[in-house]
């Protein structure tokens, strides 16, 4: 690498890296959040723009922050409209599953959800189960996480907690 590339690199860095802070207060703390499914999408764009801008001399830097600004535009845009209308909410946004419930496996959600017993089991194992019994829920979340609740002492759980998961 000569020193014309090394010094455009730097440069390129420096003002994607400061538009992004601009950006970032323009449209909140949300932007780099992994929320949702959309979210998620948008890190993986944003990502994609920062790699092709820093590796690619002919992508302009003007371009580059221009193509960040829509596509945090548009995530802003998109989850004003899932908050506000619900069937864009429910077209556009996956709907949390359940896994476990109660301490039994939900093998036809398992199933549905595209994940095996020992990825269950090794989450299980994160959150520091130690009986299928003390698990009140496992939640595979619309991000694609996984949510145990659980405890060694049976606890309701609270309904508004558990609101928006679907039940099949």
């Amino acid at each position: 690498m000569n020193l014309e590339t090394a010094i455009l690199v730097v440069i390129s860095v420096l003002g994607i890296f400061s538009a992004i802070m601009v950006i970032t207060r323009i449209f909140g703390l949300r932007t780099f959040a992994k929320i949702s499914s959309f979210d998620f999408a948008s890190t993986i764009a944003v990502g994609s723009i920062l790699a092709s801008i820093v590796i690619n001399k002919d992508q302009g830097i003007l371009k580059g922050i221009l193509a960040l600004f829509c596509v945090i535009g548009f995530q802003t845009l998109f989850s004003f409209l899932v908050r506000k209308n619900y069937l864009f909410k429910k077209l556009f946004t996956n709907k949390p599953q359940f896994l476990m419930k109660n301490g039994e496996i939900l093998y036809d959600n398992l199933k549905r959800c595209n994940v095996g017993v020992s990825d269950l089991m090794a989450k299980l194992r994160e959150a520091n189960v130690h009986k299928l019994s003390e698990v009140q829920a496992v939640v595979f979340e619309s991000t694609g996480d996984v949510s145990v609740l659980h405890s060694s002492e049976i606890n309701d759980v609270e309904d508004i907690i558990l609101r928006d998961v679907e039940s099949k």
